[in-house]
């Protein structure tokens, strides 16, 4: 990339530019709320890079990273970059045999986790190396969600450098003024995930991160007020339960300039109340996946007028929706999404995961299924493999879950097909109670669901338990809610 320079360089200058600042606040489940510098994440960075160096770290290795968000998890990701390494955060949370899976396709050539973290810190009393400037073949790893099949492990096919250009906030492509910058950035997603590893590569750019170690919806807000966060990504369960908590109408949530939404579509009435709270045009909804096929986005005002979609194409990115046929569909079509990327970046699995399916002229498809209105607007439907098959009809639970989840007892589902001697497969609604001291009943949910949904598509049984399974990111693995309950 012209006039790109590397990581390294790029902390060094910022740490020269804005001696004085905080690059990034990080906020701990024990309360802890504390500042740190560029010099400081500079000079720590290069220490623990120079102490991974004795350790036998070289350019082009990977570091399996299992760390929460933490000062430990980010001097460590620079540190990789420092030394031309390839950062992989982990999940720290897995059980031993699914962390020795992902070690045996990850293959690092050094793994940190939080026994390592009294390690780390004693790095700071060591000098700091002179390092020569390197950068990565690979930007990063990232482990896909789902603890069940063989592991995913997604390589950024470009180097870690930076520029020439600063990153510019995603709501900018619709404002006619560019956003203030710096920006404070929240990170309450696990930065492990995607979303939450990308705020890495804004941070570079001289935007303020303020890192919680686990998302919570309370502190989420008094962080909010506290720091003046303008702006966080969040997975549709996030902002459901911020928008739960009782008098958000009356927090001061005035600082966000803009929030981003992905992971999932977001339920038309959860878009309606943030709609209410901070306008509209500060609401992004994107769809994409972490191997970058494309993406597409809209803002909150164009949702209003199309609602339910997750967008059109953007930066360049085209999409067709194809059916199990092969046959392009167009307006109203059901079919898979297939996307098509101008970006010059590509990615690998490592392992033995197959390859997502092509066209000959280079549209990729995830799974998912979809379809375009006559604006080219593209709606997000379920993912094929989520697809339940009951009495020969097609349901997805996605929708089933929209319609659900409006329900003033039900603080969140998951739906998912069970088997069934007479339907082939059962819609069945696993529910948490807003209330658990008296949740509703499956009399009230159903009559509920059948005034929302088609008579095929309400669920056949009801299952209360006091919490969703989900993981840090707010994502629940139907497969082995599935499993447990006889398949």
């Amino acid at each position: 990339m012209e006039g790109a320079i590397s990581i390294a360089r790029r902390i060094r200058r910022l740490a020269e530019q804005f001696p004085d600042e905080e690059a990034f606040r990080y906020i701990g489940l024990d309360g802890t709320d504390t500042g740190y510098g560029w010099p400081w994440l500079d000079r720590r960075s290069a220490q623990l890079a120079g102490a991974l160096t004795a350790r036998g770290l070289a350019r082009g290795d990977r570091v399996a990273l299992g760390l929460r968000n933490s000062p430990q998890f980010v001097i460590g990701v620079l540190a990789a970059w420092k030394l031309g390494a390839v950062p992989v955060p982990v999940r720290w949370d897995v059980p031993d045999w699914e962390l020795r899976r992902l070690h045996e396709v990850i293959e690092p050539r050094i793994s940190l986790d939080s026994a390592d973290i009294p390690w780390i810190d004693s790095t700071a009393d060591l000098d700091v190396p002179d390092l020569a400037d390197a950068v990565s073949p690979q930007l990063n790893g990232i482990c896909s969600s789902g603890s069940t099949g063989t592991p995913k492990v997604i390589l950024t096919e470009r180097p870690s450098v930076y520029g020439p250009e600063p990153v510019a906030p995603f709501i900018d492509l619709w404002n006619d003024e560019p956003v203030p910058r710096p920006q404070t950035i929240l990170v309450p997603a696990p930065m492990y995930h995607t979303n939450g590893f990308n705020t890495l590569l804004t941070f570079l750019s001289g935007d303020r991160l303020v890192l919680m170690e686990k998302f919570d919806a309370g502190r989420v807000v008094d962080v909010i007020e506290r720091h003046r966060v303008s702006t966080f990504t969040a997975t549709p369960t996030m902002l459901q339960r911020i928008a739960d908590l009782p008098g958000i109408e009356d927090r001061d949530l005035s600082s966000i300039d803009w929030i981003i939404q992905g992971a999932a579509p977001m339920p038309p009435s959860l878009v309606h109340r943030w709609a209410k709270l901070i306008g509209p045009e500060r609401i992004v909804m994107a769809y994409g996946m972490t191997e970058g096929l494309g993406l597409t986005a809209l803002r909150g005002d164009e949702w209003m007028r199309h609602q339910g979609s997750v967008g059109r194409g953007i930066q360049g990115t085209e999409v067709r929706i194809i059916d199990a046929d092969g046959t392009e569909q167009h307006v109203g079509g059901l079919g898979e999404i297939y996307l098509r990327s101008q970006s010059p970046a590509g990615y690998r699995y490592l392992g033995t995961v197959p390859k997502l399916r092509s066209t000959d002229d280079g549209f990729q498809t995830a799974g998912d299924m979809g379809y375009l209105d006559d604006d080219g607007f593209l709606y997000l439907v379920d993912r094929r493999v989520d697809m339940i098959i009951t009495g020969g009809a097609n349901v997805f639970p996605a929708e089933v879950e929209a319609a659900l989840i409006d329900h003033p007892d039900v603080a969140d589902v998951v739906v998912v097909g069970l088997r069934d001697p007479a339907w082939g497969r059962r819609v069945h609604a696993i529910l948490e109670p807003a209330d658990p001291a008296a949740p509703p009943t499956d009399e009230q949910i159903i009559g509920y669901a059948k005034s929302r949904l088609a008579p095929y598509k309400v669920p056949k049984t009801i299952e209360i338990v006091d919490a969703i399974p989900r993981s840090e990111a707010t994502k629940v693995n139907r497969g082995a809610l599935v499993a447990t309950r006889g398949g």
